[in-house]
């Protein structure tokens, strides 16, 4: 999904509206016009500062038209009818319609709401911090083991009474790892985040009182109170909240309430996907901005599936047709310095030095690294190491040393003392289109690409109305 959200922000960004004196039809694209202010708000966020290869009006007009076709055969094949086209993009459009919604006054009033909420739960002994040292007792110790941490308690609050500091012996001697390192300071709490034994000891403090040596599920706790306040008002936590709010995309929360309130008013007459793509309607009219936006995902969606289809996917996956255009094109592929297609490997025995040889021998490329690692590696015991692939000087020590015959020094892996090396040189290019793949994946997508946007360029009629287009970003 975010790769095609990624491709649809590349892509040239759309809207469609009324034709005006001001605003002229520059184009026909299968007899459906375009109107100049699109061109030009595509035009101009694609040509903006930091892009790097700007084109001008004249060389943009074909990557438009383009664009455009591909979108008309989409549309024509019903790409737009496909439920899982139309949920995906009522996804991305509404996670930009539905904030749009939520004004500031309703992010003030959950404002208010959390603070009142989190006021209530704080309650009138408002909030304490306090530091304390804890001797811990395991849960299943006996009486004895409790009997004797609670003299070392005693002992530690007799120091404090005779004048220890509280932070420096918290640091010494606490079992709360969190707190010692903080010379036993905790943060702020309300009623309810202590266990209960420390929170009635605690809160009954008064500002730098010592309790006694308080006993809880955790052991034997001396508490110091630090700092008692009230909470604060609303003005001197709102920045902090509305952060929260924003962290926690609070936004699309609100929005979507608010859709639900408007289904619930509608008694059923209205879902809520009609509710969306009635805001959807009017966000557009309201802004020309969104109207783009919401067609950028409209299109480069479908655009994304349709290319694919025909191009990506196809050529991808397309072994036959992968090869075929690989042996026509081999030339392409020339090497000018040799490479060596194997593997270099390591092993702990000599006799394997053979064996690995041997079990890769008469089999294809490709199925090296599975026969490898049934034959040597299948079980928890690791027999060899092995870097498989098409080597050039320089790629790899080993090789340059055995197969390049280099002055090169191999750094040994450990535990397998034995260095080797297996395969063939390729003295002018690679075997099979499998050595460079990716290549010619690449540069068959490219074939099809032409060959695809031709197709088109027979198939739909374009009209370009060239006195428009001289006016394009200079209207006088």
């Amino acid at each position: 999904m975010k790769t095609k959200i990624l491709f649809a922000a590349l892509l040239v960004s759309m809207a469609v509206g009324a034709q005006t004196k001001d605003d002229p039809v520059i184009m026909k694209i299968n007899g459906k016009p375009v109107l100049r202010s699109e061109f030009e708000y595509s035009y101009n966020k694609n040509n903006s500062e930091g892009v790097i290869d700007k084109k001008s009006v004249k060389e943009y007009v074909d990557l438009f038209v383009n664009y455009k076709l591909k979108v008309e055969a989409a549309l024509d094949a019903h790409y737009d009818t496909l439920t899982s086209y139309k949920n995906e993009f009522r996804q991305y459009r509404d996670q930009q319609v539905l904030p749009a919604l939520v004004t500031d006054e309703d992010m003030e009033a959950e404002a208010h709401k959390i603070y009142d909420e989190t006021a209530k739960r704080i309650g009138p002994d408002g909030l304490v911090q306090t530091s304390h040292i804890l001797l811990r007792v395991e849960q299943q110790a006996s009486q004895a083991e409790w009997d004797a941490v609670k003299l070392r308690a005693d002992s530690v609050y007799q120091a404090l009474k005779n004048g220890a500091d509280f932070a420096e012996l918290a640091t010494k001697v606490s079992q709360d790892p969190g707190s010692a390192r903080q010379g036993g300071k905790l943060p702020f709490v309300s009623r309810g985040q202590f266990v209960k034994e420390f929170e009635d000891a605690a809160f009954a403090l008064q500002q730098g009182e010592m309790s006694g040596v308080v006993k809880s599920a955790f052991g034997y706790h001396i508490i110091k109170m630090d700092e008692r306040k009230q909470f604060e008002p609303f003005e001197f936590h709102h920045d902090a909240i509305l952060r929260f709010m924003e962290q926690r995309n609070m936004r699309d929360a609100i929005a979507n309430q608010k859709v639900d309130e408007i289904v619930k008013a509608s008694n059923g007459a209205k879902t809520k996907e009609q509710v969306t793509d009635e805001m959807a309607q009017e966000l557009s009219e309201q802004d020309m901005e969104m109207k783009y936006l919401i067609q950028e995902y409209h299109d480069g969606l479908l655009l994304y599936e349709i290319s694919n289809q025909l191009v990506w996917d196809k050529a991808a996956k397309d072994d036959a047709a992968l090869a075929k255009y690989f042996s026509k094109n081999k030339k392409k592929y020339a090497w000018s310095e040799p490479r060596f297609k194997g593997m270099a490997y390591h092993v702990k025995e000599q006799s394997d030095v053979k064996a690995v040889a041997d079990c890769v021998r008469d089999l294809p490329f490709d199925q090296w690294a599975e026969a490898l690692r049934t034959t040597f590696n299948s079980d928890s015991i690791l027999r060899i190491r092995v870097e498989k692939g098409i080597f050039k000087l320089g790629d790899h020590a080993l090789v340059d040393k055995v197969e390049f015959h280099k002055d090169t020094i191999a750094t040994p892996v450990k535990d397998y003392p034995i260095d080797a090396t297996f395969g063939k040189m390729l003295k002018d290019g690679p075997e099979d289109y499998t050595d460079v793949r990716s290549l010619v994946v690449t540069d068959y997508q490219e074939q099809l690409e032409k060959e695809w946007i031709a197709q088109l360029r027979r198939k739909y009629p374009v009209k370009i109305d060239k006195k428009v287009l001289k006016t394009v970003n200079n209207h006088q």
